[in-house]
């Protein structure tokens, strides 16, 4: 395919949707971003990883007043009161991923990806979803919990990426008329959510 065009992830913790986004991309040759994106930001703006690791995919509670109308320019906002608070953070990595999206056709993984880049119209926008079973199984494994912990820790993990989201892009996490297309990983498998996902992309792209 000669045009760029983007696939933006959304995903419960536990989906296999990391897994997923790393198979589309070696499927359909393209470029891969998730926690990479932490990285970028880093190098591209001098601020140090630990200010993106803690306002990733997190509570954010305006000291602005919301992020939304605000005209001032990116680095006066990023320096205003000599602070950095968590909208400042999210409009560094949106305009990295954006910067990205311009570059190469490619996959991102969570960060409101699917808001940042609305204005960008070759854009399949997908939810995974997966049994609570399935969940807790696939993070007590990757993490080393107890079933316990990891239903407790898979049920905080979803209210701070729904908080995230809902937040900064003024969506509903998970809701499907947020998403061109919502899978259940656990019905289909992760490998056949693959293929299916690469159909529809290709269908939808060339």
């Amino acid at each position: 395919m000669s045009e760029k065009f983007y696939i933006n992830i959304g995903r419960q913790i536990g989906s296999g949707g990391l897994e997923i986004g790393k198979k589309l991309a070696k499927e359909l040759n393209i470029a891969y971003y998730d926690r990479e994106l932490i990285q970028i930001a880093s190098d591209e703006s001098g601020l140090g990883k630990e200010f993106f690791e803690k306002a990733d995919e997190k509570d954010s509670h305006s000291l602005f007043g919301g992020m939304f109308g605000m005209r001032s320019t990116l680095m006066d906002q990023i320096y205003s009161g000599y602070y950095l608070s968590n909208e400042n953070l999210f409009l560094i990595q949106s305009e990295i991923i954006r910067k990205l999206a311009k570059k190469e056709s490619s996959i991102f993984v969570g960060r409101c990806a699917d808001y940042v880049l609305k204005d960008f119209s070759r854009c399949l926008n997908i939810f995974i979803s997966a049994e609570m079973e399935d969940r807790i199984k696939r993070i007590a494994q990757i993490h080393d919990l107890e079933h316990d912990k990891a239903a407790s820790f898979i049920e905080k993990m979803d209210k701070k990426r729904a908080s995230y989201y809902n937040y900064f892009s003024n969506k509903n996490w998970g809701d499907s008329r947020s998403y061109h297309l919502c899978i259940n990983s656990s019905f289909l498998g992760i490998d056949n959510t693959v293929k299916t996902i690469t159909e529809i992309a290709l269908n939808k792209f060339q």
